[in-house]
């Protein structure tokens, strides 16, 4: 089992820890295109445009001013930098050291600045969307679709894939045909009307994703055996969970139902 995050919008710098180390992530094949995008990145952020050009509105100025100190900036595991909505839910920095270890084999989040990462990477905070067209390294979802299927394809070959990105990231990697791809989509009930949801989906796609890497046996491995573990959380986070007819292309679907 995979299951597949984008990273979150809101991020906690750490405090004190030696700067990121790019040799030492997963994934090491990644390191030269990390550089690059890590400098163009700083560079970047230099510049006097460079909050239009990294598509932030003006109040997180501070933010992308602290990119240009990135390669000195202390690090942390990701589980501990990423701390929105969806990471807030799924409380990966609230694991038993068995569960980390469980989370760190089954996890990847998806980054404009790293292409992908495990719980367990340390990085610093920063302030780059998968959405961004980079000067000096142009659309990074293009970037990304370049290199990742080197490292990821293998990882997903025969594998459930639980895929919790948006869009941004979706375009960084799609996963290959021998893979039995879930897209987990959220749908609000309300008045006996089903709407898509947005601020809701986050919060329940991290609620998925916790109980998936700490429930036991093991992990679901494919897509009937994930609806199975989704359904274990009907009444307490969920009022209904439903998994589409594999479709000619593309993913599954697993709608969980929220209130």
């Amino acid at each position: 089992m995979l299951v597949l995050l984008p990273p979150s919008e809101g991020k906690t710098a750490p405090r004190r820890g030696a700067p990121v180390d790019l040799d030492s992530l997963s994934h090491p094949t990644l390191t030269p295109a990390r550089a690059k995008l890590l400098d163009a990145l700083v560079e970047t952020s230099t510049r006097p445009d460079a909050v239009a050009l990294l598509g932030v509105s003006p109040g997180l100025a501070d933010d992308v001013a602290r990119n240009t100190g990135l390669r000195d900036a202390p690090a942390a595991p990701a589980r501990s930098v990423y701390t929105g909505v969806l990471y807030a839910a799924a409380g990966l920095d609230r694991l038993t050291p068995a569960q980390r270890r469980r989370a760190d084999g089954h996890v990847r989040i998806f980054s404009g600045l790293w292409g992908v990462v495990t719980p367990e990477d340390v990085i610093p905070a920063y302030r780059l969307s998968g959405g961004v067209d980079l000067p000096g390294v142009g659309p990074l979802a293009a970037f990304w679709r370049a290199g990742l299927p080197e490292v990821l394809d293998d990882e997903a070959d025969g594998a459930l894939v639980v895929d919790g990105r948006s869009a941004d990231y979706v375009a960084m990697w799609r996963p290959p045909t021998t893979a039995d791809w879930v897209n987990v989509r959220v749908e609000r009930e309300l008045d006996g009307r089903r709407a898509v949801v947005s601020h809701n989906a986050k919060h329940a796609r991290g609620v998925l994703t916790r109980h998936l890497v700490t429930r036991r046996p093991r992990p679901p491995r494919d897509a009937a055996a994930l609806a199975t573990a989704a359904n274990e959380l009907i009444g307490s986070a969920f009022l209904a969970v439903e998994l589409g007819e594999r479709p000619a292309r593309g993913p599954r679907t697993l709608t969980l139902v929220v209130p």
